[in-house]
């Protein structure tokens, strides 16, 4: 990362909290390119909205108007303790895409940093003005109500619907000083192609840790197209980070090799579980996706799914760090009260 973006929140005009708030922000992967666009480095941010953006698409946001995209210099503006909050509540541009980008037709080729601006404005108006890439139920369509009546901002109220949602739970369960928002089962389904560490094959296992937790699944002998099938359940912290992921060769004799390693990014399931509620309420439906980049392990893009009242995520990963090999996995997100 640059010296600029290290240095880059300090600049603000707020308290120490407030500015380390947004600098640990900006330290996830997915706010160092623009939300839209994809552009390096943006100096933008939408405050209500929860997303930071490059200078080409700040100028559309701000064509939307403030009761839609309020938008704010990350080095010029002076925030508010509630902008600040709003920001780090919604997560950033992975959390926010999941939702405002869970509907996007298949195949739809989103802007890139070269756009022009009529491709760039069509499609933000589209994502946030029309809300068409939106849970049809979550659109907020004000055209049919009087002139009169104030305008309540689609952004603000469905940001501020994901907020409530997770300050939801009265009663979390806590270990210690931990406090837990839900459990996250996970099924490790199976391997393909896995590297070679033994003379022609290799004795597989997955390690998965989450915060202070680590579970593992059984070894299967000399198999490098392993099938485990088995489901594994962690409880997730209300600061969760990344699920990791490491697959081990078993060794007797010998400290046990790596044979690749994967992060998966559980905010856009967590969050478009969290602003649905109780998906028993739902039909089978996509309400969410966590998109295939260069920054992810992601073999392609991974959907979040209500599949008979239960929210699920099929993930297909390319391990890292190793020559070669593949896991299939599929998450399943249960609130406290299930």
């Amino acid at each position: 990362m640059s010296r600029n973006m290290n240095h880059r929140p300090m600049e603000l005009g707020r308290p120490a909290s407030g500015k380390r708030k947004l600098k640990n922000l900006l330290l996830q992967k997915d706010n160092r390119t623009c939300a839209d666009c994809g552009a390096a480095d943006p100096k933008w941010a939408s405050a209500n909205i929860g997303v930071f953006i490059c200078l080409k698409c700040c100028g559309v946001h701000r064509s939307l108007g403030t009761h839609i995209s309020k938008v704010l210099s990350l080095t010029l503006d002076e925030w508010s303790d509630d902008e600040i909050e709003a920001m780090t509540e919604v997560g950033g541009n992975s959390s926010a895409n999941s939702i405002y980008e869970a509907f996007l037709p298949e195949g739809y080729s989103k802007p890139g940093p070269d756009a022009g601006h009529e491709e760039r404005s069509k499609f933000i108006r589209s994502k946030y003005e029309l809300q068409e890439f939106l849970k049809p139920s979550l659109r907020i369509n004000s055209a049919s109500k009087p002139q009169e009546t104030p305008k309540i901002s689609v952004q603000t109220s469905f940001s501020r619907n994901i907020m409530d949602s997770f300050r939801s739970n009265s009663s979390k369960p806590t270990d210690g000083m931990v406090e837990f928002i839900g459990l996250l089962k996970v099924k490790v389904i199976k391997g393909t192609n896995l590297a070679i560490r033994d003379m022609m094959t290799s004795d597989p296992y997955v390690i998965l840790t989450l915060g202070r937790q680590t579970l593992q699944t059984t070894v299967v002998k000399s198999n490098l197209n392993p099938v485990w099938n088995e489901e594994l359940m962690l409880s997730v912290p209300q600061r969760y980070g990344p699920l990791q992921l490491r697959v081990f060769d078993h060794d007797l004799f010998s400290a046990d090799d790596i044979m690749g390693e994967a992060e998966i990014d559980l905010q856009p399931l967590i969050t478009s579980a969290m602003a649905f509620g109780d998906a028993g309420m739902f039909g089978n439906m996509q309400i969410g996706k966590w998109l295939k980049s260069h920054d992810n392990a992601l073999l392609d893009d991974s959907t979040v799914n209500i599949v008979d009242g239960k929210v699920r995520q099929a993930v297909s990963l390319k391990l890292q760090n190793v020559e070669c090999g593949e896991l299939d996995l599929e998450l399943e997100w249960m609130p406290l009260e299930q």
